[in-house]
């Protein structure tokens, strides 16, 4: 890469950090006091950038300040060239998680958390007790690890609406059970295709709507089924299923921990229903971090004991 050094010095860098800041509060009395400087500071900066990017970068509204597109197309250039430089000038710092005092923000499923949050919390607590974690159940990881809300995120599925900056790395695959209290719907395993379609389901979505990968299958066979309730909430649905004639198709992992706690019945789904894969997350400004390296290495070595551990259970 052939660098115009000349242009180049002739551009003050800090003006970088004075962009981040105003594309990310959108106010420029927020972001001078997210880098510490007065209002009319950050004031002055705006208009130098205006001239050097030749674009007005932030314009008024009823709501506020919004980003123009232009302004929105430099939102996560602009971060990972600060990430980088960031990593650059600190390449000898090293990442002590015995002793760091930090907090991480992770977004993920409940489904995950119950199976991973135990072993992950466990491990924390001896091998860096410094560090706390703030985990949050949110529905558009993405836009949050864009915003910078998340440092880490697990999502379900493909995700093909990710874009270049975000960063990810297979976590886990599982599969689907069927799930229900054999004593009130009066069955017993396997459950049937007609008994499956005749029983009033409880589905589990992050999205709105009342459709999942069950009503996909089902529609290839020309049927459709019920859904009495829809909940977000993974750890919610075995205790519905426990007290109510209902059937609930869920990741097998979490199937097998709660039926062997609430003494509920499982069976293989009677539809084809595809594999479930769950990717850890990051944006591609934390990629050379080392503390966030070090969270990642973590979080899939603790993935890793606990799927040896419970995975063929």
């Amino acid at each position: 890469m052939n660098i115009d050094h000349v242009n180049l010095s002739r551009i003050d860098l800090n003006l970088l950090v004075a962009l981040d800041a105003l594309l990310t509060e959108c106010s420029v009395t927020r972001a001078a006091a997210r880098v510490g400087l007065g209002q009319s500071a950050m004031s002055h900066n705006l208009g130098r950038l205006r001239t050097l990017f030749g674009d007005e970068l932030l314009t008024r509204s009823s709501e506020g300040m919004r980003p123009t597109p232009r302004a929105l197309a430099l939102v996560d250039p602009v971060r990972i060239a600060l990430a980088q430089i960031t990593t650059l000038v600190s390449q000898d710092r090293v990442f002590d998680a015995r002793t760091a005092d930090r907090l991480f923000r992770i977004g993920l499923p409940d489904s995950v958390e119950v199976l991973l949050g135990p072993a992950l919390l466990a491990h924390f607590c001896e091998a860096a007790p410094g560090i706390r974690l703030r985990l949050y159940t949110i529905d558009r990881l993405l836009d949050e690890l864009d915003a910078g809300r998340l440092d880490l995120a697990v999502g379900i599925g493909d995700l093909t609406d990710g874009a270049m900056h975000h960063k990810r790395r297979l976590l886990s695959t599982d599969t689907y059970l069927c799930m229900f209290n054999a004593g009130r719907v009066g069955i017993s395993p396997p459950i049937s295709l007609e008994d499956y379609v005749r029983l009033p389901h409880v589905l589990t979505s992050l999205r709105k709507g009342e459709r999942g990968v069950v009503d996909t299958a089902l529609a290839e066979l020309g049927l459709t089924r019920t859904v009495a309730l829809t909940t977000p909430r993974f750890v919610a649905v075995p205790f519905l299923v426990a007290g109510s004639p209902v059937v609930t198709t869920m990741h097998a992992k979490l199937a097998r921990y709660f039926a062997a706690a609430l003494g509920l019945s499982l069976s293989p789904a009677p539809v084809d229903l595809p594999e479930i894969s769950f990717s850890l997350l990051w944006h591609a400004s934390f990629d050379q971090d080392p503390a966030h390296m070090w969270l990642r290495r973590t979080v899939l070595h603790v993935a890793a004991e606990v799927e040896r551990e419970h995975g063929s259970a």
